[in-house]
């Protein structure tokens, strides 16, 4: 009775993984294996393989490599110091209510800000320097993406750096450790679950970003996520865009495998 109870209440995740996971990815295989025609073809796959579609998996690669490092590098010490602060919670609420605001309007803000007669270039002007044309580099792109993804990669390592029983700590410091030797061997260590998850909230949809690099970067900045889009809304061939796409779908795969967490080891004593 108890086992017939637990298949039911399966069944409604079951049919959620279903039909809004596996049905959308089959559709998107059956897709690619169809030429710009509808006709049956593997050329899309053999298309995906030639110089300019792997220039641009490098070049979507490096990017969200970019992106994910400097969110990391600006993430950990600020999580880091949230937990030692009085008010924690407060201060974390306030770093994550930014990224309730819709993507869109975040970008056109910096599209204002870094124009030619931004508040940037009249800062600028102020000390005698000529206004310079900020937006369309890949410094914008590469600056815009980790504002926007700070607060996703902050979250699972302040929980991390939360949890963290401060006995281990004390205990290390006791025994002779520095404090970047603790840091090392002993905080870094139990919160890499923490940092894991950053770099897969960060570097997935980064390999995927198509809008930021329209408005930001403009034709600049060409990614997997941006030939995606073109492939779909402008040669109307989604064929090769669900060849891209596919690929896409396995880079992701592949990447939460080498990331994955293993069994919690630094919570809390309770």
């Amino acid at each position: 009775m108890q086992t017939k109870t637990s298949k039911s209440a399966l069944f409604p995740y079951v049919l959620w993984i279903a039909l809004f996971v596996i049905a959308p990815i089959a559709l998107v295989v059956y897709y690619s294996l169809l030429d710009i025609h509808g006709n049956f073809t593997l050329d899309n796959y053999k298309a995906f393989f030639t110089s300019v579609y792997l220039k641009m998996t490098l070049s979507s690669f490096w990017y969200a490599f970019l992106i994910t490092f400097f969110t990391l590098l600006v993430s950990y010490p600020t999580a880091y110091f949230l937990t030692k602060t009085k008010y924690k919670q407060l201060w974390l609420l306030l770093i994550i209510i930014p990224s309730w605001i819709n993507l869109l309007l975040k970008t056109y803000a910096f599209i204002g800000i870094f124009g030619l007669y931004g508040p940037l270039n009249a800062f600028i002007e102020v000390f005698g320097f000529d206004p310079k044309q900020m937006l369309f580099t890949d410094i914008s792109f590469v600056f815009v993406s980790v504002y926007i993804f700070i607060p996703f990669m902050i979250l699972p390592i302040f929980n991390s750096l939360d949890r963290l029983n401060p006995a281990l700590i004390y205990a290390a410091r006791d025994l002779g450790a520095s404090a970047f030797t603790t840091f090392r061997r002993v905080i870094l260590p139990l919160t890499m679950d923490g940092v894991k998850s950053g770099i897969q909230v960060v570097f997935i949809p980064a390999l995927s970003l198509f809008m930021i690099t329209r408005l930001i970067a403009g034709n600049r900045v060409i990614t997997l996520g941006t030939a995606i889009e073109q492939q779909f809304l402008v040669t109307q061939n989604w064929g090769m865009g669900s060849t891209i796409a596919v690929f896409l779908i396995l880079f992701m795969v592949i990447i939460m495998l080498i990331t994955g967490q293993k069994k919690d080891k630094g919570g809390r004593v309770r």
